[in-house]
Formats: C-alpha cells, structure tokens, sequence
C-alpha cells in the first residue's frame, strides 16, 4: 500500500482527487493538506472538511497551510470554481476537528516520523511543498515521488502562456522542479482530455447516492463553467489523474524531459518550459505527462463514487 499526502486547493477537481484516493485500497491516505488557490485559504480548508464529511472520512488529519503565495499576491478562480470554491450542490458543514499545527509542520513531521517512503500529490499552488523543502531538508530522504498536477507543454488556463497552479506562485514551483526530487508533472494538456461529458455526469447523477446525488450536480456546474471560459464540452477533472497514476501508472504515459519554471517573464509568469526537443543538452529533471488512458480513468472514478455511495448508504 502507497502512504500519499494530498495538497490541495478544493476545488471541483480536488474534491474527485480526495474521493478517488479515500477510496482506494492502493493508498493510504497519510493526511490531506490544504493552500489557497482555486479559492482563498479558510474556503479551500473548510470545503476539504466538507468533503470529507460527505464521505464519511471523519478521522483523517486535516491541516491548514498557506493563505497566499510565497512572495505574490494570491490569485483565485472564482469563475471556474464560484464563490465558494465548491458551488453547484449544499455540502453540509464539517463537525471534524482538524490538525492545530500549520500544514508544512504536517508535512515534516508526518514524513520523518514514517518508516515508509511517501508519496506527495500536490493538486493546488506548489507553497506548502516548497516552504517544507527549504524548511526542513531532511524530508526529502522520505519522498518517494512527488506527483503533482500543474503546468503544461502548449496549453494553457489562466495566461496564454501558463497553467493556473504554477502561475499562482512560480517561486514555489521553481524550487519543486528544482528539489532534484522525483517528480512526475500531470499537465494541463493531458487533464483537458480528462473530460467527463455531461452525458457521463447525467448518469452518475441518475444513481441518487448520498455521495453522487451532491457530487454529479458540483460537477455539472464545473462543466458548465469550463465550457462558458474555456468551450470546452465537459468536466475536466485534471486533480484526481495525479491521484490515479499514483494508484495505477499505466493510467499515464510520460515522458522525461528537462523543465524549468518561468518566474520573470513579462507575458509568461508560471510557465513551465519544457525542452522537448532536447535543445538545452540538459539532462531531464521531470517525468511529464503526454496521454492518458481516459476509459481507465472514467472507471476509476465511476467506482470511486460508487464505492462511496455504498459506504454512505
């Protein structure tokens, strides 16, 4: 079994990416962590909580990191993700009592006190990663691999030149990418094709779970939001596949390149340049991301929901 710890931002996608790896027998879940970034840090926290109380998951470590990027203004997503990071179904508040320590202490002590390696997926701005790094060196002795959905070879979300977890704060991803660190970057241009149609969503919605009668409307609305900004037809659920290729790597092909993060380029903040073409003669830092196996990952994630309905009752 995987011992993984969730960094995320919830958001649509990291509420599936928190579903898929709670009900996994492959992984066990060490504790999930939170950062701001698809919304501001006390909505991102509060709606882990709530996700985890839609699923029964009442004793799992919850901690609470950084409200902002390392040395920028935060940046949200209220357009993809709402006001409440969550919007599209009431999720209930969460009576779960969460960890008083700040997430990167989480993060350090959670990895030197193991005995096993462990496997960090951040799904959110790369702060609390990065800012454990530097605090405490050591810790990079227990990572196995750092999987973490971010960045792009061409497409783009938030700047024509950037993808938005990498652009929220590209100091922190610059010393991620630079940790020497294994990593395996799960692009943007692989997660649009992580699509969930609305006639897949429609279904899931037909099961009337307690888990799925809340999380096929959010999705919905997701789909909704990325096709008015994006046309894109569907829900791109771009968190839960760096969930998925830590259960099952098949799910993924990658590719190894060298890869370096753009913190001051004038139209390009956050971009992740990719040397695909070997031109640097450097050798490659990153496994990155260049196709998926997208009817593996619906049933990944159709079992997932459905597990928790079963659970819920």
């Amino acid at each position: 079994m995987r011992k993984v710890i969730l960094d995320c931002d919830p958001g649509h996608d990291d509420m599936m990416a928190i579903i898929l790896a709670c009900s996994s027998p492959e992984l066990s879940v060490q504790g999930i962590t939170t950062v701001a970034g698809n919304q501001e840090g006390e909505k991102t926290f509060q709606n882990a909580l709530k996700i985890l109380n839609l699923i029964g998951e009442y004793n799992l470590p919850v901690a609470r990191g950084f409200d902002k990027p390392i040395l920028r203004d935060l940046i949200t997503a209220p357009h993809i993700h709402g006001n409440s990071g969550l919007e599209g179904a009431f999720l209930e508040q969460s009576d779960i009592v969460p960890m008083k320590e700040h997430a990167v202490d989480f993060i350090i002590h959670t990895l030197l006190e193991s005995k096993d390696k462990v496997c960090l997926i951040p799904t959110g701005p790369l702060t609390n990663v990065a800012v454990s790094l530097i605090k405490e060196p050591e810790i990079k002795n227990k990572i196995e691999r750092i999987i973490l959905m971010g960045g792009a070879i061409h497409d783009s979300n938030i700047i024509p030149g950037a993808e938005f977890n990498i652009y929220v704060d590209p100091e922190a991803a610059q010393i991620v990418f630079r940790s020497g660190l294994p990593i395996t970057q799960v692009v943007v241009d692989v997660t649009n094709r992580a699509l969930f149609t609305f006639k897949d969503l429609d279904e899931m919605e037909t099961w009337g779970g307690k888990v799925s009668k809340v999380v096929a409307p959010l999705l919905k609305y997701f789909a909704q939001t990325n096709l008015n900004v994006f046309g894109i037809q569907g829900a791109p659920l771009h968190d839960a596949l760096a969930v998925a290729y830590a259960i099952d790597p098949t799910i993924l092909i990658t590719r190894p390149y060298y890869v370096e993060v753009e913190t001051k380029g004038e139209f390009t903040r956050g971009q992740t340049v990719v040397d695909v073409y070997r031109i640097t003669g450097k050798e490659p830092n990153i496994q990155v991301a260049v196709d998926l196996d997208l009817e593996k990952y619906k049933r990944f994630i159709f079992e997932a929901v459905q597990k928790m309905d079963k659970k819920m009752g």
